[in-house]
């Protein structure tokens, strides 16, 4: 994991307040999944908390992703209960992979036609190469661009928003299942994979 470049927290801009969020918040996470085992990755906080499964072997209400892993979703959109950080890092996977490709690329990425894995190695790669194309995407922009409506076509409101609010969407996406990465493994770490 490279450095995190101080430098950008001098910049007066609008652009730089948002890239100097996004690469200190990726720069932290970054380093913390570097080091999450398998154990870590998969172990369930609680019984049945949503994962990163073998399709066969997965009993959740609703599935995406094609191939042979899938990633679980709860009956209702708004109520995830527990997760693992397999699930969070998938749904990481899939928020910047959607984005990068309707902001920057071919605007046909979904998250039910990715390819996900149950395996840290292989999911965390993913991720990481990702993340690396949409902070590219981002350190190429204008001060103007990042103020455009509609330069991300993902969704309807992103069509219908300065970009500069998905760009802040993602930070906080990043911040706030990062944290969430980072309770899970150092839960993990002080109980041995027990729930205390």
């Amino acid at each position: 994991m490279e450095n995190f470049d101080w430098s950008i927290l001098t910049v007066p801009t609008p652009r730089a307040v948002v890239r100097g969020q996004l690469e200190f918040s990726w720069w932290e996470l970054g380093r913390r999944l570097e080091t999450v085992t398998q154990a870590e990755f998969v172990w369930e906080p609680a019984p049945g908390a949503l994962s990163v499964r073998r399709r066969s072997e997965s009993t959740a209400p609703r599935v995406f992703g094609v191939g042979e892993w899938v990633v679980e979703w709860p009956e209702g959109p708004d109520h995830p209960g527990p997760r693992t950080v397999a699930w969070l890092v998938a749904h990481l996977t899939e928020v910047l992979t959607e984005r990068y490709d309707w902001t920057f690329g071919e605007h046909r990425a979904r998250r039910s036609d990715l390819t996900y894995s149950g395996e840290v190695g292989p999911a965390v790669a993913e991720l990481t190469r990702v993340a690396d194309l949409w902070r590219a995407g981002i350190a190429q922009m204008s001060d103007d661009d990042i103020f455009t409506v509609g330069f991300s076509q993902a969704t309807e409101i992103d069509q219908q928003s300065p970009f500069a609010h998905l760009l802040q969407h993602i930070n906080r996406e990043i911040i706030h299942h990062g944290s969430e990465v980072f309770t899970l493994t150092d839960l993990y770490r002080v109980t041995g994979g027990g729930r205390g």
